[in-house]
């Protein structure tokens, strides 16, 4: 099957349809940087279990929802441009 674009289109690939690919790597990232601390500090699966969820449902519900319908990856970018150069003003008339 060959479907046309129209040319003003932005066509994004994602993962099952609501999450971007650069976005799903960088969740995973971070899930396994938060299940090894987890696994570091607590002995109990209860507890980790409860301190995973805790801290990963709002990353993960952020890079899934975004920010202003930004995606998660374009945020960060912003965010690391704006305190490496914070002293470009916006200028108004």
């Amino acid at each position: 099957m060959h479907f046309i674009f129209p040319k003003n289109y932005n066509f994004k690939p994602k993962l099952l349809g609501f999450i971007d690919y650069s976005t799903a790597i960088i969740d995973t990232v971070i899930g396994f940087i938060i299940f090894f601390f987890t696994n570091l500090l607590f002995s109990s699966i209860d507890i980790k279990i409860y301190v995973f969820v805790s801290l990963f449902l709002p990353v993960l519900l952020i890079s899934i929802i975004g920010i202003n319908k930004e995606s998660f990856v374009n945020v960060f970018k912003y965010m690391v441009k704006f305190i490496k150069n914070q002293k470009v003003y916006l200028y108004k008339r």
